[in-house]
C-alpha cells in the first residue's frame, strides 16, 4: 500500500490499472481525487473478481456523522416559537455530531394525530432534550425534524426547580422534587 498527498481534481490513477475508492471518481478512463486527503492503493482480495487495485483517497479531516432523512437525531431545544421549535442536534443514532447542526420542529412535523391543535409552548421548552427523525434537508438553514411517531418527542427536560422530570403520560411530565407536572410532547422510552 502506498501513499501520497492530493487535492480535488488530481489524477490518481488510470481505470484500466485501477478501481476508483471511497473519495475518487472516473471520467472517460481517468481517475479523479473529489477531495484533499492521503491517496491510498488497497490490494484487491483474493477472492475478488476484479483483480485491479482500489486507489482511493482519505481526508485529512475525519469527519464525524451527517443527519440524513430517515435518521434518528438526538436535539436540545433552543428556541419555542409559535409554529415551530429551533434545535442543536447533538447526536446522529447513537454518534456524537462534531459539528454544528440546526434543526427545525414544525408544528405540522410534532405528532401524527390532531396537527391543527398543536401548541408548540405545551410539546416543547428550550432545554428539552428531544428524540427526532429527519423528515429532510430542510432549507439552507435548518434540517426538518419530526417528532410524530410515540418513540419520538422529549427524552429529558429540567423542572424550574432544576431538576430532571420524570415522564407520567404521553403529554405530561413531573418534577420529583415539587411534584408540579408541565405539558410536553412525550416520548416512549423503549426498555
Amino acid at each position: 500500500m502506498t501513499t501520497e498527498l492530493v487535492t480535488p481534481g488530481d489524477v490518481i490513477g488510470k481505470a484500466t490499472e485501477f478501481k476508483a475508492g471511497k473519495g475518487a471518481y472516473v471520467n472517460d478512463t481517468t481517475i479523479y481525487a473529489s477531495l484533499t486527503g492521503t491517496r491510498r492503493i488497497v490490494s484487491p482480495l483474493p477472492e475478488s473478481l476484479d483483480q485491479r487495485a482500489v486507489v482511493e483517497v482519505t481526508g485529512h479531516k475525519a469527519h464525524g456523522p451527517i443527519p440524513e432523512p430517515g435518521s434518528v437525531v438526538i436535539a436540545r431545544v433552543t428556541k419555542v416559537m409559535a409554529r415551530m421549535a429551533a434545535v442543536d442536534i447533538l447526536c446522529v443514532g447513537s454518534k456524537a455530531v462534531r459539528e454544528n447542526f440546526a434543526g427545525v420542529i414544525r408544528q405540522q412535523d410534532v405528532r401524527a394525530t390532531e396537527i391543527d391543535k398543536v401548541d408548540m409552548h405545551q410539546s416543547f421548552r428550550a432545554g428539552d432534550i428531544v428524540r427526532a427523525m429527519v423528515l429532510s434537508l430542510g432549507d439552507a438553514r435548518a434540517y426538518y425534524l419530526s417528532t410524530a411517531k410515540n418513540e419520538l418527542g422529549v427524552v429529558s427536560a429540567e423542572s424550574a426547580a432544576g431538576e430532571t422530570m420524570v415522564p407520567i403520560s404521553w403529554t405530561e411530565m413531573q418534577c420529583p422534587l415539587s411534584g408540579q407536572t408541565e405539558q410536553r410532547k412525550v416520548a416512549k422510552v423503549g426498555n
